[in-house]
């Protein structure tokens, strides 16, 4: 297991190498990013190309390239392209705040899809499965705004009714959210409803194919050998089935957790989250290239190294995988 491991470790980095090179070389052909510089009063030509050369915009592509890729790992991805501040701070702050919506709404998400899809397969056609299916269309087509907008309005419209606000509506914290346990149950209050907006999908997605996948297994010839043995139905699922009908599940799940790091950006928008999404928007309000880049390599590291995780789950749940 440790050499499958390393294995896969190594082939990340060159990945990650080219990944850095696309979103650069993706951003550079955006435009000047002075162009919005040039059309503010007062602003001479001299002190634009001082920035130029401050910048090394001038400089070959290639040179800019491998400067801001040093800057990564030891200047924390650098400053801002006007101002003189860091951008690593900033990045740091929100990312943790991103971190803690998205693994929740993503943990949460999971464990609900893989029992509702396991469910829903050993009792195929019943009602239950039927209403599931239901539900999970109507998951799928339902738009995170127009969801965390609809929540939002049940909270106000209880208030309304019985004076009692049960969930706070908006931001990360309350304005005095105190210390300790206090701090940590005020901040578990306020994700509660963007959690809930983010996860809607993820479950419909999941327990789709957490019930294929257990369709499929559960004709399997190793579980009717089980059942031939006298195993217990619950045994049987647990143990046998549900461990190989989780390999599809985790697949999508790596590959979501970085669409959902940059996807929430209309969550946080939404509930007025200082997150990574919406930092995101407004650098690219700001065309700052160097703050954009550095949220989309952040992204892109995470999505591999969920894909990394992934592949260990597969040796874990699958000894072929490993040995292949």
């Amino acid at each position: 297991m440790l050499n499958y491991a390393l294995r896969r470790f190594l082939i990340s980095i060159p990945i990650i190498l080219i990944a850095t090179f696309i979103i650069f070389w993706m951003i550079s052909l955006t435009g000047d990013p002075l162009q919005d510089m040039r059309q503010l009063p007062n602003i001479t030509t001299e002190q634009i190309q001082r920035v130029r050369d401050m910048r090394g915009l001038d400089d070959p592509f290639y040179v800019q390239y491998v400067v801001w890729l040093q800057q990564i790992p030891t200047a924390g991805f650098g400053e801002y392209l006007i101002s003189p501040r860091p951008i690593g701070p900033d990045l740091q702050r929100v990312l943790i705040h991103t971190l803690q919506l998205v693994i929740a709404a993503e943990v949460i998400a999971f464990i609900i899809a893989v029992v509702l899809g396991t469910l829903s397969a050993t009792r195929q056609y019943s009602i239950f499965d039927y209403t599931t299916t239901t539900l999970s269309f109507i998951g799928y087509a339902m738009p995170a705004f127009w969801f965390a907008l609809i929540l939002q309005v049940i909270v106000i419209q209880i208030f309304e009714l019985t004076g009692v606000r049960i969930l706070p509506l908006a931001n990360l914290s309350s304005a005095n959210p105190g210390t300790g346990l206090a701090f940590v149950w005020d901040r578990i209050l306020h994700l509660v409803l963007p959690v809930m907006s983010l996860a809607i999908f993820s479950i419909a997605s999941y327990s789709r194919y957490m019930r294929a996948s257990m369709l499929e297994v559960v004709g399997s010839d190793y579980v009717r050998t089980a059942r031939a043995k006298g195993l217990r139905e619950g045994t049987i699922t647990r143990r046998h089935a549900m461990r190989n009908a989780l390999i599809p599940t985790v697949t999508v799940a790596a590959l979501s957790f970085g669409t959902l790091l940059s996807g929430s950006i209309v969550v946080e928008t939404v509930f007025g989250l200082d997150g990574m999404g919406r930092y995101l928007f407004v650098m690219i309000q700001s065309r700052d290239p160097y703050p954009i880049m550095a949220v989309l390599v952040i992204t892109a590291v995470v999505i591999i190294m969920f894909n990394l995780i992934a592949d260990l789950v597969y040796g874990y749940l699958d000894p072929r995988i490993r040995h292949g």
